[in-house]
C-alpha cells in the first residue's frame, strides 16, 4: 500500500466523517465534537473533494450516506481505533492531577445503590476529574459504546457487539422492599395479596418477577409502574405497597431506616451485573484506571473478562 497517500490526509477530517456517519446530522455532529456548525460544513466540503463523492445525501432532516461513504467507514473506523490505541500508549494517567472527563453508563439501580460509595472514592483519588453519567439499559449500551457517548457501561447485559469486553461484577439477588415494619417476613400469599410498584423503563405493568411468579403458578397485583428506582422511597412511604428490586439498591434505600428489606418469599433466579467496554479501550491508561475503580467499588467478587 502507498503510505504517501497518508500525507494528504487530515486526521481531524476523518474524525468529522466518522461522527457524521454516526449522527447523520451536521448540527448534532458539531455538538458532539464541540465545534461550530460552519466548521463541520466546511470539513464536509473538504471530505467531498478529497474522496470525489458527495458522501451524504439530504433526505428530510437526515443525511443518508452514499455507497462510497458506507465503504469508506468500514476501513476508516478500525484505523481510527488503532490510532487511538497507539496514541494512548504515549502518555501516563495521573488521577491526582488529571482534569479528564469520563463518560460512563449506569442502569438506574446501579446509580442509586452503587454510585455514591464509588463517588466518594473517586473524589479522594481524582479531585479534578469530571464524571458524566448516562442512564443505560442492556439494549442501549451497544449503541452508546459504538457512538462514543460512553466508554464503559454497567448494567445487566445482552447481545453485545463482537468487539466488546465484559466483566462480571456481582450476582444480583432480588429483594423485597416495604415501608411497614414487621417481625415476620411476608408469606407468598401475603406477597401476592399486597399491591405492588413495578419499575419499568418501557412503561410495562409486568416484569421479571411476574414471569417468576407465573412459573410457580402465582400472580401479583401491580397498581403502579414508574420509570426509575429513585422514586421508590417516596412512593412506598406510609403505604402498604411492595417493590422488588436488586439487593444493593434495596439496601441503599433501607439505610435511612424508613424502609425495610426482606428476602423474596419464593425462589428467584440469580441475575448478573456486568461492566462492558469496547476492546479498543483495553490499553488506554485512563480507561484502565477507571475500570479498576469501578470494579473495586461495585464488585462483590473477582470477575472474569471474556
Amino acid at each position: 500500500m502507498n503510505r504517501n497517500e497518508l500525507r494528504k490526509a487530515d486526521i481531524n477530517l476523518m474524525v468529522v466523517f466518522e461522527t457524521l456517519m454516526q449522527e447523520r446530522n451536521v448540527t448534532r455532529a458539531a455538538e458532539k465534537l464541540f465545534l461550530g456548525q460552519p466548521t463541520i460544513s466546511a470539513a464536509l466540503n473538504r471530505l467531498r473533494a478529497m474522496f470525489n463523492d458527495p458522501l451524504f445525501i439530504r433526505v428530510g432532516r437526515r443525511m443518508e450516506p452514499t455507497a462510497r461513504a458506507e465503504e469508506l467507514i468500514q476501513h476508516l473506523s478500525p484505523a481510527l481505533d488503532a490510532m487511538s490505541v497507539a496514541l494512548s500508549l504515549t502518555h501516563d494517567f495521573d488521577p491526582a492531577t488529571s482534569t479528564m472527563t469520563f463518560r460512563i453508563g449506569l442502569s438506574d439501580d446501579v446509580e442509586f445503590g452503587l454510585l455514591p460509595p464509588l463517588l466518594r472514592t473517586l473524589r479522594q483519588e481524582a479531585p479534578k476529574v469530571v464524571f458524566v453519567v448516562q442512564h443505560v439499559d442492556y439494549w442501549r449500551i451497544p449503541d452508546l459504546l459504538a457512538s462514543g457517548e460512553i466508554t464503559v457501561g454497567i448494567s445487566q447485559t445482552r447481545g453485545l457487539p463482537a468487539n466488546a469486553k465484559r466483566k462480571l461484577l456481582r450476582h444480583i439477588h432480588p429483594r423485597l422492599l416495604r415501608a411497614d415494619a414487621s417481625d415476620k417476613p411476608l408469606t407468598l400469599d401475603e406477597y401476592c395479596a399486597r399491591p405492588h410498584v413495578l419499575v419499568s423503563h418501557t412503561a410495562n405493568v409486568s416484569g421479571l418477577v411476574d414471569e417468576w411468579l407465573n412459573d410457580v403458578g402465582r400472580k401479583r397485583h401491580v397498581v403502579l409502574s414508574v420509570p426509575q428506582y429513585s422514586a421508590l422511597p417516596a412512593l412506598l412511604a406510609g403505604t402498604d405497597l411492595l417493590a422488588s428490586l436488586p439487593d444493593y439498591a434495596a439496601n441503599a434505600m433501607a439505610a435511612s431506616g424508613q424502609l425495610f428489606v426482606e428476602t423474596m418469599p419464593f425462589p428467584t433466579p440469580t441475575l448478573d451485573l456486568a461492566m462492558v467496554w469496547l476492546s479498543v479501550m483495553d490499553t488506554d491508561p485512563a480507561e484502565r484506571w477507571l475500570r479498576s475503580r469501578l470494579e473495586a467499588c461495585m464488585s462483590d467478587r473477582m470477575g472474569m473478562a471474556y
